[in-house]
């Protein structure tokens, strides 16, 4: 059993999205998979067809009031399983802060239930509290859903440490298979700029005995589909609503990895297209056109008058200082130009 939390504090990087649709495209190379909605928010669960709080009990009953994980799963699709979420779920940190081994719950309660899965995904709340802690201790593997950009960059460094800390104090067998590019754009210079430093980073030296030592820039990326925006309306996976669609054929290819096989043949030579998008990119900014040359006009000759004598001290005039512009830990000069991008 791979036990998965899909995991970072930011909020719309597209953790629940990637859970879901990771779930099902294993599901459907017939893998038995366990989805685990940690969100107070219940999108997982209602992106799955469930309605909270009318679907029977939720994980606020198994993780405050001890009931089994088997009698709050639920079965939504071939090979495909949930355990719902609930708003009662935001309370269970408050009601567990007195609980001896309270980080352990989640994991206890997988170890005791009796069926076996292949895959277990754990949809974690935008939050590092105990909800998120449960998580990674119960899982062996984290993957970090990651928009490219700035912000995000800056969120990913807090988050390795956390799970450096939960790794060496509670769960050693923790570790980071990778992180995963969501909302993707390869029209956008920034974002193409922000792949480079993340390739850079992984290919670079890191820690021996560090969680994160063997994770992976995923090649493959999930780009901004509107069908992934759609599906959860219809309570349905991208495999359910639109199979044909690009987010389908991402979500594919990232169960392929997940895997060790090959991504789909659009992400195999992934590193030559960035650089080439960046290159192509940098080319369609237009350079600035030189000032047109005007011919003077003859200035009339003007007979000098004599200096006035001034009684006071001269006044120093001059221009306020220019502020620099703050660096963003980016490449020089580098700023986002959208293209238009196919919905289908």
């Amino acid at each position: 059993m791979r036990r998965i939390a899909i995991l970072n504090q930011k909020g719309g990087v597209g953790k629940t999205t990637t859970t879901v649709n990771l779930a099902a495209a294993l599901a459907n190379e017939g893998h038995k998979t366990l989805v685990l909605d940690l969100d107070p928010q219940a999108h997982a669960t209602l992106h799955l067809g469930l309605q909270p709080g009318r679907s029977g009990p939720s994980l606020y009953d198994v993780l405050a009031q001890g009931l089994p994980i088997a009698k709050a799963r639920h079965k939504v699709a071939p090979n495909l399983y949930v355990c719902g979420s609930h708003i009662d779920l935001a309370a269970a940190e408050v009601e567990l802060i007195n609980t001896v081994g309270r980080e352990m719950i989640l994991r206890d309660q997988l170890e005791a239930d009796e069926e076996s899965f292949d895959y277990v995904l754990m949809d974690c709340s935008p939050s590092l509290g105990i909800l998120s802690i449960n998580a990674l201790c119960a899982a062996r593997e984290v993957i970090i859903p990651l928009q490219a950009h700035f912000l995000a960059l800056q969120g990913l460094s807090k988050l390795l440490e956390t799970i450096q800390l939960v790794s060496r104090r509670v769960n050693r067998d923790l570790k980071v298979a990778g992180v995963v590019l969501c909302l993707y754009e390869s029209g956008t210079r920034l974002g193409n700029e922000v792949i480079e430093d993340l390739q850079q980073y992984f290919n670079g030296p890191r820690k021996v005995n560090a969680p994160w030592a063997d994770a992976r820039l995923f090649k493959t990326r999930i780009r901004r589909n509107i069908r992934l925006a759609e599906s959860p309306s219809f309570g349905q996976s991208i495999f359910q609503y639109s199979p044909t669609s690009r987010g389908a054929e991402d979500y594919a290819s990232l169960a392929a990895e997940l895997q060790w096989r090959d991504p789909a043949p659009i992400w195999m030579a992934d590193d030559d297209v960035v650089a080439t998008t960046t290159a192509a990119v940098a080319a369609t900014v237009p350079a600035e056109m030189p000032p047109a040359k005007v011919k003077a006009k003859p200035t009339p000759e003007v007979t000098p008058e004599p200096p006035a004598v001034i009684a006071s001290p001269p006044v120093k005039s001059g221009l306020p200082a220019i502020i620099p512009a703050p660096h963003f830990g980016l490449h020089a000069n580098s700023h986002a130009i959208r293209t238009d991008i196919s919905n289908n």
